[in-house]
């Protein structure tokens, strides 16, 4: 019982202190831009996060980042044009990147701890990027038309969305996920192993 408590408290405080690292992360992500948008350096303590707390973890923490997002100003100019579709695909977007690496992440480390961090350091932002472009599309397709139409895109508003909105950022959150991934399972088997203490 006392273990359980231990264990229970431990968990509380780990996955506290990696909302606070997500947090403090946004808001100094900020100021880093590749194209119109800032990069996302939080996806790596989300994956840490699931990866040593399991089931939740990711979730909440994917949220958080939301949550982050939203108070940064980060989406300021798309609240701007429709709060609520901001609101909704915001949220989203981290809270499923989280879960997705809630649901994977445990499967694929039974198989290999490296195979189980590599998928879900590419998972998370492979899903947070690809429910940002589906919020794009169903809430600001028009707006973001407009945008194409002034550029060497024209009317091809996908080809838009890819490679100006969020080309650059997708690639170096991917490529900073795929080469820190060695250095997260480093820190998960820390995490646990304190974890069975």
């Amino acid at each position: 019982m006392v273990k359980d408590t231990k264990a229970r408290t431990r968990k509380l405080v780990g996955i506290g202190l990696f909302s606070a690292i997500v947090v403090v992360l946004q808001i100094l992500g900020a100021f880093i831009r590749l194209g119109p948008f800032s990069v996302s350096l939080v996806l790596i303590p989300i994956v840490v996060g699931s990866s040593v707390y399991g089931k939740g973890a990711g979730a909440w923490l994917g949220f958080l980042f939301g949550i982050a997002v939203l108070i940064s100003g980060d989406a300021s100019t798309f609240l701007a044009i429709n709060a609520p579709g901001t609101f909704i695909t915001v949220l989203l977007k981290g809270t499923l990147a989280g879960l997705c690496i809630d649901l994977v992440s445990p499967l694929l480390m039974k198989v290999n701890k490296y195979l189980g961090v590599f998928a879900s350091a590419v998972l998370c932002p492979v899903v947070n990027t690809g429910i940002f472009l589906l919020g794009c599309r169903l809430f600001f397709f028009d707006t973001i038309a407009q945008w194409s139409a002034g550029t060497e895109y024209g009317s091809d508003v996908a080809a838009y969305m890819i490679f100006v909105l969020v080309g650059g950022n997708f690639l170096f959150e991917l490529l900073f996920n795929i080469v820190l991934s060695p250095f997260i399972v480093r820190i998960v088997d820390i995490g646990k192993k304190n974890d069975s203490k």
